[in-house]
């Protein structure tokens, strides 16, 4: 056999940052792990890359990232890039090649149907996602022509079956690391004795919600003096949320302290974990937030949260998912509620096992060996 064989090849546009990229490397390591020969493809280079590949797993760096000037820019900009690929393909011979997101599955679908086991994924709920009708045309030639469709949650998968004919899409949500794992940068959350965290984390960027938070806060600040929030995370809508967080009165009870690598301090440092978001596909940090043992408030958005939460068992849902005053409401119920808080963290805890990398794993090898899952 070639040495310049790989058994599985992940497609992805970058590593700068997301729940995909994560989920790209986590299955990278999962599978390099099990002896198999793995490399990871992006249109960018590593010098911005948030998740260090694992020692063995290869990289190939297209360089063909960036934004295409019109239509036609567009399109010979797309031939370039599927022809790359197809390259690699030809010359790495790999089984199985995994398109994360709607773009990189779609390339996946051009670059490799027909010569390796083709795998298409969707990370972001379809109706909650800004893309281009060119890309959404593409979709619905390339899905039904992949070797499978998976997506993260059961409302993903129903609507690409509805959307895209011929397309059965299974389920496979994103696995847990636990222990969490530290990286770069490194901050130490802040402990003051005497006062308590709500912690939220995302982008910062208008699907997280966290303006609505801010006005949720507002209410409750007064209310609860002794709970701070902290929204963790970096992103465009930055300056615009910290002016709302001043023009609130709100700039001593909440901090914005950037991106952190090191989730596992601040979820063991926060008494209560809150998802504000108007869309998700899933949300890696709602479930790390549980496996962590924190009692959770999460927006019930169309897909994500109903599928991670236990409701009344181990968090609470808030319905209608952008409104403030709901989401108000539901945190007074635990930020009141000591008792509360300590029952649902008990049973949240339990996503270590519901969300397990073993788990998700077999779920992954019965895809990649043409089962069902």
């Amino acid at each position: 056999m070639s040495a310049d064989r790989v058994d599985l090849m992940i497609v992805i546009h970058s590593l700068r940052g997301g729940g995909a990229e994560r989920v790209a490397v986590d299955l990278a390591a999962g599978w390099q792990a099990r002896g198999c020969r793995v490399m990871i493809v992006t249109q960018t280079d590593d010098s911005q890359d948030a998740y260090p590949l694992p020692d063995g797993v290869r990289r190939s760096a297209l360089g063909l990232a960036g934004d295409s000037t019109g239509p036609l820019g567009a399109l010979w900009g797309n031939l370039r890039r599927i022809q790359a690929l197809r390259r690699l393909v030809r010359r790495h011979r790999p089984a199985i090649v995994l398109g994360m997101m709607t773009r990189g599955s779609v390339l996946a679908v051009l670059a490799a149907r027909g010569r390796a086991r083709v795998i298409a994924t969707e990370h972001t709920h379809p109706p909650g996602q800004s893309l281009p009708m060119f890309w959404q045309r593409l979709r619905r030639w390339a899905y039904p022509r992949a070797d499978a469709v998976v997506a993260l949650t059961r409302g993903t998968a129903q609507w690409l079956d509805e959307h895209l004919p011929g397309v059965h899409a299974q389920v496979i949500p994103n696995a847990v690391r636990w222990p969490l794992a530290d990286g770069e940068p490194v901050l130490e959350p802040p402990r003051v004795p005497g006062r308590r965290r709500l912690l939220a984390v995302g982008r910062l960027h208008p699907v997280k919600g966290f303006d609505g938070l801010l006005h949720a806060f507002s209410q409750l600040a007064p209310l609860f003096p002794d709970w701070d929030l902290t929204i963790l995370g970096e992103g465009a809508q930055r300056g615009a949320l910290e002016a709302l967080r001043d023009e609130l009165g709100l700039a001593e009870r909440v901090s914005l302290p950037g991106r952190v690598g090191n989730m596992a301090a601040w979820y063991g440092a926060s008494d209560l974990y809150v998802l504000s978001s108007r869309a998700e596909g899933l949300s890696n940090t709602l479930i790390e937030a549980m496996a962590c043992g924190l009692p959770c408030v999460a927006t019930d958005c169309d897909t994500g949260p109903r599928e991670i939460i236990r409701e009344g068992l181990d968090g609470v849902l808030v319905r209608p998912a952008d409104d403030p005053d709901a989401l108000a409401a539901g945190l007074t119920m635990l930020m009141a509620d000591a008792d509360l808080r300590a029952r649902l963290a008990d049973r949240a805890a339990d996503a270590r096992d519901r969300f397990g990398t073993m788990r998700i794993m077999a779920l992954w090898e019965q895809v990649f060996h043409g089962r069902s899952v």
